[in-house]
This record gives structure tokens, sequence and C-alpha cells, in this order.
């Protein structure tokens, strides 16, 4: 059941269609402040493309409504911040050119807050590298710091741990739990069920296009009578028996 006090980001029957193809089918939730929201699913399950109608990437039919203004777009965007599962920076450039130009577009005036993130991620001895010979590692924590340092009211967050080393693992976690402290929210969506675990207040399991099903991450794993949010998942999208007789045949 939705909630529509202080909501940060309100999707309600999205579809997106690629030719005849229906990649997203009606889909509707809302994110709240103060809330991490997880949009799971297997691979093809419309995750990426309800993330692109929601930076405006691609075209759409239903409603999106941030921040109560409507459709993300102009000046609005600089309510988000988005890390996606590949990198989204301009690898010609070198780590301290990207930066600023992002703090100049964002129009961030707080530049202790760039300088604290590039310590904190340990990217000052990369400042002057190009982007493209960074380790993969390295071009996360970039894009990280590209996605935060504006301070958005909703961090879009699309694999974000991939290739992070346990250390800058944690300290984003801790920037999440921030995020959500004050007053912002968080769209997260990975394949990594103990992690969605631990920081999602509340998740929708979506295949094929469509909700499987919705709710808080207890709610879920009580209504599916699962230990794990990994249990509750296979079981949303009918897997377990499939993967029991695909490692029998093996």
């Amino acid at each position: 059941m939705f909630t529509e006090l202080s909501y940060v980001l309100k999707v309600d029957k999205l579809v997106v269609k690629y030719g005849d193809k229906i990649a997203v089918n009606g889909l509707s939730f809302i994110i709240n402040e103060g809330e991490v929201f997880g949009l799971l699913g297997p691979n093809g399950a419309g995750k990426t493309s309800t993330i692109r109608a929601i930076m405006n990437i691609v075209d759409y039919q239903g409603s999106i409504d941030l921040l109560g203004k409507g459709r993300p777009k102009g000046d609005l965007m600089n309510s988000i911040g988005a890390v996606m599962e590949t990198p989204a920076v301009l690898e010609s450039l070198t780590v301290k050119e990207f930066l600023e130009l992002v703090v100049s577009l964002r129009k961030v005036s707080d530049v202790q807050r760039l300088e604290h993130l590039i310590d904190a991620f340990e990217l000052r001895q990369y400042l002057g590298n190009y982007i493209m010979n960074l380790s993969q590692g390295n071009k996360q924590k970039v894009a990280i710091v590209a996605a935060i340092v504006h301070r958005p009211k909703l961090l879009i967050l699309d694999e974000p741990f991939n290739a992070l080393d346990v250390k800058s693992a944690r300290i984003f976690k801790e920037i999440i739990q921030n995020h959500k402290k004050e007053g912002g929210a968080v769209l997260f969506s990975t394949h990594i069920m103990e992690i969605a675990e631990k920081i999602c207040d509340r998740i929708t399991i979506i295949d094929k296009g469509s909700e499987v099903t919705s709710g808080p991450t207890k709610e879920i794993l009580e209504k599916l009578h699962a230990g794990s949010l990994e249990e509750a998942f296979l079981k949303a999208i009918h897997a377990e028996e499939e993967i029991k007789e695909l490692t029998e045949a093996l």
C-alpha cells in the first residue's frame, strides 16, 4: 500500500516499450524521504529500463513524478545522482577535469565537499590520470563521487558496489545511511541479495516487466516463508524448482 507522505519519487503505471517488446508493464511504486527502496529482478526483468525512464533517457507511458514537480528534466535533474552498472564517466578526461566539470554543471558551492570525497575514496593520487587508464574499481569511485557531490535528494544506484574494495564499499554504505538520515531517498538495484537485505527498507521484485511482490523487506520474507532475501527472491520468481532440476542434472 502506497503512502504519499513526503515522497521523493512516484512512478505510476509505467510502461516502457522497444518496438513491439514490452520491457516494463504497468509498474508503480513510491520512494519516500529517508528510505532505501530496492528494485530487484532477474536479468531482463525491466530494472534498467525503469531506471532509464526515471533518468528521462527512454520514452515511456504512465507518469514519473520527482519531488512533486513532475517529470525529471532540466534543472530538476540536479535532484538526482546516479551510479550505473557501467560507470557513467568521460574517459577522455582526467579525474580532476571530470570532477571539476561535474561540480560546475551541478553548481556545487561547497568545495570542501568534493575534497573530502576525493580523500574518502582515495582518489587524490589519480587526479591527473585519464579516467580511461584507471582500474574498474577506481572508475567506480569516480562515478560515485560525481553522483553524490551535489547532495541530490534521490540517489539511483544500479550495482553500485561493482569492483569496489572492502574499505570503499563500507564507506559508501555509511554515506547511504547518512543520506537516509538527512531525508534523502535511494533507488537501489542489485543482484547481490545479501546487500539488498541489509540496506533496503522496502523492496519490489519484478519479473518480465511486471511486479511480482512488494513491501517492507521483513514482510516479504514472512509472506514467502523465507529465511533470507535470496530464498524469497527465488520463490517469488518461481526459480527454485528450475534450479533444483538443473543442479541435479550436473
